[in-house]
């Protein structure tokens, strides 16, 4: 069968890749401590859950509108206007079955063959990857981790052409748990405004921050028009298998990504956001809880990375990665991830998974128990023991 050219443009994550690995060698009996997957290792809140079965009970298995429901709509542009600060109405907000399809359709609604895009690098793989795909050019932000993983502004201004279209934000970030300072975000702002550009800010991360916050760049003065603000509900209520994500765009963008809808997915599942709309509305305890536990973890789990041999970890601002420079263990990325699978069985990412720039560090996912987290050190530490410093 002939496949599309286009397709040998479009790359998959790393961490189900490797997720598919670590299966494997579990089946073969192997014991396995998986850091690669980016997903709570929490349960859903159960009445969150119990709100889904109400909705089952009540009948809401049916089509819903290609935009989402009245109701949720509503529910999050009230939320990200009052907690966010993001001037927004319904409107604006398109709710689609987890968040990549806002990723994929704003590029697709946005961008031309030929356009640049501006990506702070590393950066998540999807980004390049959908760029790519429509036969845009993606131009790397080097991210500097001297200073916390922020951009750099002048890189920014130099890389800006007759081109470029789009600028991706990503903050909380992944890989590395940066999150981007306010003065970094007006300064992105004006230089927004003055060459005509879209923002395509992922704030899939926005509330799982340990200190002080996450800005958005769509709440600054005069942003929320040039802004495609790409959030859901997958990790901060861990419903990553509910598929549950939206958007807040300008409303232009927001009419042309709601005919994408209507022309792929149709719809988002009803009961599913009856399920979000308690997400929401309902007490936010156990949000609260998960996060208490994932800053215990990251101060735990960091502080082992430091003191293992030829590792070096920053204290992770936000989400739940660490993402460790390995530079003076001797090996490259993609040598130390892929033996610490066969030979120490813990799943790790390459941080070249996430853009050339990613060389020389692993991403880990704290999202595991304590005890995993334990483990895997005690893994990776006897791994380089006898290995490392080559």
């Amino acid at each position: 069968m002939r496949s599309a050219q286009r397709m040998s443009r479009m790359t998959t994550a790393a961490s189900f890749d490797m997720l598919a690995r670590g299966k494997a060698l579990e089946a073969k009996g192997r014991s396995i401590v998986h850091l690669g997957i980016g997903e709570p290792d929490f349960d859903t809140p159960a009445h969150i859950r119990a709100a889904a079965d109400r909705a089952l009970a009540e009948g809401w298995t049916h089509y819903g509108p290609a935009a989402g429901l009245p109701e949720l709509r509503a529910a999050i542009a009230r939320v990200w206007r009052e907690q966010r600060g993001i001037p927004c109405a319904s409107e604006h907000v398109i709710v689609t079955p987890g968040a990549k399809p806002i990723l994929f359709f704003t590029m697709l609604a946005t961008l031309e063959p030929g356009d640049e895009v501006l990506i702070p690098s590393p950066a998540f793989p999807t980004y390049g990857s959908v760029a790519s795909f429509l036969d845009a050019r993606v131009v790397p932000l080097p991210l500097d981790p001297a200073r916390g993983f922020d951009l750099d502004l002048a890189a920014v201004r130099e890389r800006i052409n007759a081109r470029t279209r789009m600028i991706v934000l990503n903050s909380p970030h992944n890989p590395t748990g940066g999150v981007l300072p306010l003065a970094t975000l007006h300064a992105l702002a004006r230089l927004v405004e003055k060459h005509d550009l879209l923002v395509l800010s992922d704030e899939i991360y926005s509330r799982m921050v340990y200190d002080g916050d996450a800005p958005s760049i769509a709440a600054l003065p005069g942003m929320a028009e040039r802004t495609a603000v790409v959030d859901g509900f997958s990790k901060t209520w861990a419903m990553t298998g509910w598929r549950l994500g939206f958007g807040i765009l300008p409303e232009p963008l927001a009419r042309h990504v709601a005919t994408l809808m209507n022309n792929s997915n149709s719809c988002t599942a009803s009961f599913v956001q009856r399920a979000g709309l308690a997400a929401l509305d309902g007490p936010q305890a156990d949000v609260e809880a998960m996060m208490r536990e994932f800053r215990t973890r990251r101060d735990r789990f960091v502080a082992g990375l430091d003191a293992l041999p030829g590792v070096r970890c920053a204290l992770p601002a936000g989400a739940f990665y660490a993402f460790p420079d390995i530079r003076e263990t001797g090996f490259t990325a993609g040598e130390l991830s892929e033996r610490l699978l066969e030979e120490a069985g813990v799943v790790t990412l390459p941080g070249t998974g996430f853009g050339p720039e990613g060389e020389g560090f692993l991403r880990l996912s704290y999202a595991n128990s304590q005890a995993n987290l334990d483990e895997a050190l005690a893994r990776i530490g006897r791994f380089l023991a006898e290995h490392g410093r080559r």
